[in-house]
């Protein structure tokens, strides 16, 4: 069995103890009946004790097999067998489970594919930026170098022309 398959179903058995227990009433329950005791009653009735399986042609409740993570067809087909809710089958449930998570995982997997997109779009104008910035100093500095070298020289001609006065 694949890895995806065995995922879908353990999600698919979560979900129905999570809808069975939201279709229990709150008011406590006496002693558990035995599932077989359950049995051509009704599905409902069978499925108040979340450890009883209802196979719905033969109207017979029986327990969970709880060694296996799917009920054998020998107990009830799946198409057939009802767990936590009386209007949902395994066969449904396990593709609605399986859809379910194909779409979460491909959700994952494009929510992580543009955060990285959009990291290396930032990471580029964080570059380019700062390639700007870069640029800028350096046109600054070389202007202030130049400006300071026309100091330089109008000091320079300034001691030559006054030293020439002065007999050199």
């Amino acid at each position: 069995m694949s890895t995806l398959y065995k995922l879908s179903v353990f999600i698919t058995i979560f979900c129905a103890v999570i809808l069975s227990t939201h279709a229990q009433t709150s008011t406590p329950a006496p002693a558990p009946v035995p599932c077989v005791l359950r049995s051509n009653i009704s599905c409902d009735e069978c499925l108040k004790n979340v450890s009883c399986l209802w196979c719905e042609p033969t109207k017979q409740c029986s327990d969970y097999p709880v060694k296996n993570i799917l009920p054998p067809s020998s107990i009830c087909p799946l198409n057939d067998a009802r767990w936590g809710v009386c209007w949902v089958n395994f066969q449904i449930l396990i593709i609605t489970m399986s859809v379910l998570a194909g779409v979460l995982i491909i959700s994952i997997l494009v929510c992580c594919f543009c955060c990285c997109k959009c990291e290396r779009i930032g990471n580029k104008r964080e570059d380019a930026m700062a390639e700007k910035q870069n640029r800028a100093r350096k046109d600054r500095q070389k202007v202030r170098r130049t400006e300071m070298q026309l100091r330089h020289d109008e000091i320079r001609q300034k001691y030559v022309h006054t030293g020439s006065k002065y007999g050199k």
